[in-house]
């Protein structure tokens, strides 16, 4: 069986501070942004695919990458069946990053290989009103330009056809849509972290995701691996060291400010009110809107 869950995740929703959590809970508390103990990194990573088709995935077009990518996974689970000691299994599960909405091939296949491939999935998940803000940072582009970039069906990552950025094609489509196309999947069973329940209780959190993963930690593991992952010691890494994921463009470098409800100060209310408009139904769904503002409209 396999051992991947995917921790999956609209772009700046809070995938890399669970996963600095799940390294610290590994390493008794010890934690190196640089050194996050995946060595498959991120499911888009062309040196992964690279790997195991044994040819390069830039003599491919995008649409022939994704197409091949389901049996990158399932051949990558064979190769750890093989080597993963008495009982054909990997010796721990891995946890593996991705931002690719659930999507399938032309071929009808999940590209992410669907249960052949994975164990189940965490989908870590955050108010798109904070994440719009923290995504104009990542991207170096307006707040007005990430609103309408989490409402385009069409959004992706490292999409460019005139260039061979390190990480295939991820097909995001919009927020909401992000969203539904993991929690209507009915392949993977499917684990729901909220980026505020974290800043709340990051232990709790943090020992519920590795039990829904099917691995023990106890109250005090999990205590420890959360407070040695708060964000003031991440952000204090990555200004002494720097931190190898964040792009070269951010202007307020990965680790920017974390808080919830910075949408607040950052954000107009016109901003506000055209991100709810934009997502009211799924908002809702999660938990970021009241019910009753479906009846009345977003922003009236």
């Amino acid at each position: 069986m396999s051992q991947i869950f995917w921790l999956a995740s609209y772009p700046k929703s809070g995938n890399t501070w669970f996963r600095a959590m799940v390294a610290a809970f590994r390493k008794e508390g010890a934690v190196d942004i640089n050194d996050l103990g995946q060595d498959r990194g991120i499911a888009s990573a062309r040196a992964w695919f690279d790997r195991v088709m044994l040819f390069p995935s830039g003599l491919l077009t995008h649409e022939e990458c994704e197409r091949v990518r389901p049996q990158v996974y399932m051949a990558d689970d064979e190769l750890d069946r093989e080597h993963g000691g008495a009982e054909g299994q990997a010796a721990e599960n891995g946890f593996v990053k991705t931002h690719d909405a659930y999507t399938f091939t032309v071929d009808g296949q999940p590209m992410l290989g669907g249960r052949d491939a994975a164990r189940g999935a965490i989908l870590i998940v955050r108010d798109p009103r904070d994440i719009c803000a923290s995504l104009a940072n990542h991207s170096s582009i307006s707040i007005d330009e990430a609103i309408s970039f989490m409402d385009n069906s069409d959004s992706a990552l490292c999409a460019e056809r005139d260039r061979q950025p390190t990480q295939l094609r991820q097909r995001l489509f919009s927020w909401s849509g992000f969203m539904a196309s993991w929690l209507d999947q009915t392949d993977l069973p499917v684990h729901l972290i909220r980026y505020e329940d974290l800043q709340a209780n990051a232990a709790a959190e943090l020992r519920a995701g590795l039990a829904f993963a099917g691995v023990e930690a106890s109250e005090e593991e999990a205590g420890l691996a959360a407070r040695s992952c708060g964000f003031e010691e991440l952000r204090r890494q990555e200004l002494q060291r720097g931190f190898r994921e964040a792009p070269l463009r951010a202007r307020a470098g990965f680790f920017r400010s974390g808080v919830s409800g910075g949408w607040k100060a950052e954000l107009t209310m016109q901003q506000a009110a055209r991100i709810e408009r934009d997502h009211l139904f799924m908002m809702q769904r999660i938990g970021y809107l009241d019910a009753k503002r479906s009846e009345r409209g977003a922003g009236s």
